[in-house]
């Protein structure tokens, strides 16, 4: 019997992306020509392109004016509290219910977006944090993120605010999660959230947690030897064991340790044993030393959503968080059409877990479609003013 076969354009792409989109972020028409469904056109563009709303308008030649669209978006866009719960039931609008049938693996990150310049009305706005790309001021997003293979969707996206409480964070992610219906069956976290308040809220909320266990304490060549959690970077062989952190206000939380002790085997010119060191708690049990590594090493596929996101971030110098909120937004909502598409529609059903084909069509691709159906719908401007021609 031979099976039906379809087809999908760059029209259904767009169709798909704009109409999730107005369904939860509800953009309202500015104008008879600059309506929502020119908005989303143009920001679907700029996101492809990676570039700013200013420069998509003007490379459109039929696309209204750079000035035009960014007052629509202002006159249209909530406040940020409400945005970001728009945001949140977008990114949850397209997830398959066997997410919701049983409890999933999930991982909570920060991701930092470098920023250069002064906050637009509040301190609070930019995050402080180490230095990088030449900066220790940041615009944080923390998300919860799904580990399961072919239906790695974003879950929940959370705007950090300089000074918010990491605890404070966690638990918002886990509240919108719960809101879409998906119960955690043990958290994936970075050793960022490795804190007394962090670890006490989870213990205590009985949130079965995976983390590395940061290494902070005495070195080797210190006459009084190795101290405080640095004396499981010695570790010759792997080992069960029980570590206590204590604050700057005497807060003190205790967790488990596993030490996963690996051989290097000239991995990048290094030779011996090298210790992985992680805390868990919560009620989790490990079954192995090597579980406790490979289902951490689940955990960095988060990292690649982030880098997603940076392929089909707008690009901005605005200083308002409201527009950056946005942008991040729609970089992880077209992500997420992403993963819906390979899983919903590309995927060859069969027995057992569904056949992926991520060759099928790449983000990138994906990306192109966008951009490409913009510039068929209105032109893209190839000529521009000059002062004088050029020599011939």
């Amino acid at each position: 019997m031979c099976r039906r076969q379809s087809t999908i354009t760059p029209q259904d792409v767009q169709r798909h992306t704009a109409t999730l989109g107005q369904k939860h972020l509800r953009l309202k028409d500015f104008s008879p020509r600059t309506t929502a469904a020119v908005l989303w056109t143009l920001l679907c563009y700029a996101c492809a392109r990676v570039t700013s709303l200013a420069d998509a308008c003007s490379t459109l030649k039929d696309a209204p004016s750079d000035s035009t669209a960014h007052a629509a978006l202002m006159a249209t866009l909530p406040a940020l509290a409400s945005l970001q719960l728009r945001i949140n039931r977008a990114l949850q609008g397209d997830l398959p219910k066997a997410l919701r049938q049983r409890p999933q693996p999930l991982a909570i990150d920060l991701t930092l977006i470098p920023y250069h310049g002064k906050p637009h009305t509040d301190l609070e706005e930019v995050y402080r944090s180490k230095a990088k790309h030449g900066t220790t001021h940041f615009h944080a997003y923390a998300t919860a993120y799904v580990v399961r293979k072919g239906q790695r969707f974003t879950l929940a996206l959370v705007y950090v605010r300089k000074g918010q409480a990491l605890k404070d964070v966690v638990r918002e992610l886990l509240r919108l999660a719960a809101r879409a219906g998906v119960r955690p069956r043990y958290l994936l976290l970075d050793k960022e959230f490795c804190s007394v308040e962090v670890l006490r809220y989870l213990q205590h909320s009985r949130r079965r947690f995976l983390m590395p266990l940061p290494l902070r304490g005495r070195k080797a060549d210190h006459p009084r030897g190795p101290g405080g959690s640095r004396v499981y970077a010695y570790a010759k062989c792997s080992r069960w064991s029980r570590y206590t952190l204590t604050n700057a206000k005497g807060k003190k939380a205790t967790v488990r340790v596993c030490v996963k002790c690996r051989n290097l085997k000239g991995e990048r010119g290094k030779h011996g044993r090298q210790p992985l060191v992680y805390a868990y708690g919560g009620g989790l049990v490990p079954g192995s030393y090597p579980w406790v590594q490979e289902t951490y090493r689940k955990r960095f596929g988060i990292e690649t959503s982030y880098r997603q996101l940076r392929q089909a971030c707008i690009t901005t110098s605005t200083r308002n968080p409201l527009l950056r909120l946005l942008y991040v937004g729609l970089a992880l909502l077209l992500r997420n059409v992403w993963v819906w598409l390979h899983w919903e529609v590309l995927a060859r059903k069969r027995r057992g877990m569904r056949q992926l084909n991520l060759g099928a069509l790449p983000l990138r691709q994906l990306l192109l479609w966008l951009q490409r159906f913009a510039e068929q719908l209105w032109g893209v401007c190839e000529e521009i003013q000059t002062q004088r021609p050029i020599p011939t």
